[in-house]
């Protein structure tokens, strides 16, 4: 009697797409039973997430700059649909190796299911345990492909045997008989529609379970921020210039730029939070948030930028931060005159390598932050501490969601950047950007004539000290330069121009107050920061 997973001599279109299919609903089985099973190992098992964090982290980082630059901070939700077509795309391979060339497409799925454990335990803080969620995923996925092959084998043999029977040929036997094609064809796909009906509702539903069982969106509309004991300067009513479209001074929340190597927003219950501060110290400390929130918190408006920021970038935005002076808490612990670094660390895993110079500068205003414009930071900005240090570029010192601190040196000790290749020491360089108008647009004077060309300027620490703009080549023009809290805060710029009809082009560059004007040199990103003048060409009709 024939294995009825055995195919048959003709392989149909039919079949091959019946063959696709099964590989897809398989592997779809395995996201949504890996996510039953993380219900009960805790969200961070998940495969779905395991896995594209290795890819984040296997990612050269020239791959990254580029999903940054096209993608900007929606770079994650591109992972995760360029994750789902290569995944679809691997499942149907499966579904039709099985067909053709069983067991491969069930080798295929094993060692899916193995890359996923092998992801989601070399996670920080993952546990031998945490693989059960793949594990499970697997096995589901590998009996429901063995059933939909066999299924679509079934519907094959029925089709052949109702052609031999039209001929007078040799019929196909197996066990149970086989029944009318009409109905071995329902039978595959009524437990291919439930498979993946099943699979998508309960995946959906037990994803959202997990996700509920630290629910931080909740956690955090319940916290009431105390007031600070330092509060920040008032913003002068200079720092604002009347020009539409210009950056406002301080950037929204809900518009303040996000990236990090967080795959999915790392849920940090407050009252379990705690930090550590160790390494070449006298005294180790750890910190609760309790112990967090009863210290005498400041306020500071400050500029973070993104070392992915292209010259015209939006990576970048000012905002009023409260938090606790971390130079004052690595004061209490004592670091040894031989350190030189501190390595930050969060929950998910990213470190950041800091100068201690920097962090215990009494002029430098870094800080432990719990809130961002008047409110708990928000989840994806990493609730509920983060650090906040302004005049270097995020990658080594923005951790979000921290958890510990290590006072080290940077001859022993690494971050997830500079094992990538960029640059230990990252202070922000000296940028300008044109806001408005857009380039390639056209635009009218307005009532006064003149189209105000605007945007900001920044070199944290050092402050901006003039801005200039140059017209198709010609000298170099004065803006106007806006008012500011600090030298860390980037400032607004507006140069009126009495614009000539036609099409131009427009370059700006700022000058700091120690005299550095801002190269002209084009300078990629990667290592360090991006350098160079931005530039707008713009049409003028009057």
């Amino acid at each position: 009697m024939p294995d009825p997973a055995t195919p048959p001599a003709d392989r149909p279109r039919q079949g091959r797409l019946a063959a696709a299919a099964s590989g897809v609903v398989s592997v779809v089985a395995f996201l949504a039973a890996a996510e039953v099973a993380a219900i009960f190992v805790g969200a961070q098992s998940s495969p779905l997430v395991g896995v594209g964090s290795a890819v984040i982290d296997l990612a050269p980082p020239g791959a990254k700059t580029l999903m940054v630059g096209l993608f900007g901070t929606g770079d994650k939700a591109a992972l995760f649909a360029l994750m789902g077509i290569l995944m679809v795309a691997i499942a149907a391979l499966a579904g039709l190796a099985e067909r053709s060339r069983a067991p491969l497409g069930r080798v295929i799925l094993i060692v899916g299911a193995a890359l996923a454990v092998l992801a989601v335990r070399t996670r920080a803080d993952a546990s031998d345990f945490d693989v059960v969620p793949s594990v499970v995923g697997g096995i589901v996925a590998i009996l429901l492909l063995r059933a939909l092959i066999g299924r679509s084998f079934r519907w094959d043999a029925a089709r052949a045997n109702q052609a031999a029977e039209e001929r007078g040929g040799d019929l196909v036997e197996v066990a149970p008989p086989l029944r009318a094609p009409g109905v071995e064809r329902r039978a595959f796909l009524g437990l291919a529609l439930v498979g993946a009906a099943a699979a998508v509702v309960v995946g959906a539903g037990a994803r959202v379970i997990t996700a509920a069982q630290v629910n931080a969106a909740s956690l955090r509309q319940a916290i009431r921020l105390p007031k600070a004991k330092v509060t920040a300067p008032a913003v002068p009513a200079g720092a604002s210039l009347d020009v539409d479209g210009v950056s406002p001074y301080v950037t929204p929340t809900a518009d303040f730029y996000r990236i990090d190597t967080a795959l999915s927003v790392p849920q940090v219950d407050p009252s379990s939070w705690k930090l550590e501060i160790t390494g070449l110290v006298d005294k180790p400390l750890t910190l609760t948030w309790d112990d967090l929130v009863a210290l005498p918190l400041e306020e500071h408006l400050l500029t973070l930028s993104c070392v992915s920021n292209e010259v015209g970038g939006d990576l970048i935005g000012n905002a009023l931060w409260l938090g606790y002076p971390i130079r004052s808490l690595l004061a209490r612990v004592g670091a040894d005159s031989s350190a030189d670094m501190v390595l930050s660390r969060s929950v998910d895993g990213f470190t950041a390598s800091t100068p201690l110079s920097v962090l215990t500068d009494p002029g430098t205003e870094a800080i432990l932050a719990i809130g961002m414009n008047g409110e708990p930071l928000p989840l994806e900005h990493g609730f509920p501490v983060r650090m906040v240090v302004p005049g270097l570029y995020g990658y080594v010192s923005a951790t979000k969601w921290v958890t510990s601190m290590k006072v080290t040196r940077f001859a022993d000790e690494t971050a997830y950047w500079t094992t990538r290749g960029y640059s230990a020491k990252a202070p922000v360089k000296l940028e300008s950007r044109i806001d408005t108008p857009a380039s390639g647009s056209t635009v009218s004077p307005g009532s006064g004539g003149t189209v105000p060309l605007a945007g900001v300027a920044w070199q944290p620490h050092t402050g901006v000290s003039a801005v200039h703009v140059r017209i198709d080549g010609g000298p170099w023009l004065e803006a106007d330069l806006a008012d500011s809290v600090s030298d860390d805060t980037w400032r607004q710029w507006v140069y009126r121009w009495d614009a000539p009809a036609g099409e131009h082009r427009v370059q700006v560059r700022a000058t700091s107050k120690d005299g550095t004007v801002q190269s002209s040199k084009n300078v990629s990103p990667a290592p360090n920061g991006a350098e160079g003048w931005d530039e707008i060409t713009v049409s003028v009709k009057r």
